[in-house]
């Protein structure tokens, strides 16, 4: 088993819009990549689950032609608002990098 964050280039969130965050996970090469994809460990319901959302909230993707996968969440408090504690969303990633793939 290794973490996920061990075989990502880039594990990143951000905004996109007031409203959603978005996640990429980037790899360097096509092996590593399948190896995550078909590993069944990175899916909408594994990021449903870690950020307590249902999966139907979940937009999720995987890039074959980028090595990339991306995911969009309902963000918890809308950008700007007094409970807003991540103006940026960039921080909003670190969940991510615990996932284990055999």
């Amino acid at each position: 088993m290794s973490r996920l964050a061990s075989l990502a280039r880039l594990i990143r969130s951000k905004n996109a819009g007031p409203f959603v965050l978005t996640f990429d996970i980037m790899f360097d090469d096509a092996q590593t990549y399948g190896r995550v994809r078909d590993s069944g460990m990175l899916t909408r319901e594994t990021i449903a689950s870690l950020y307590r959302l249902a999966p139907a909230q979940v937009q999720f993707f995987y890039c074959d032609h980028a090595l990339a996968v991306k995911a969009s969440i309902p963000r918890p408090v809308i950008q700007g608002d007094v409970g807003d504690s991540d103006g940026h969303g960039g921080q909003q990633y670190a969940p991510l990098m615990d996932i284990e793939i055999p």
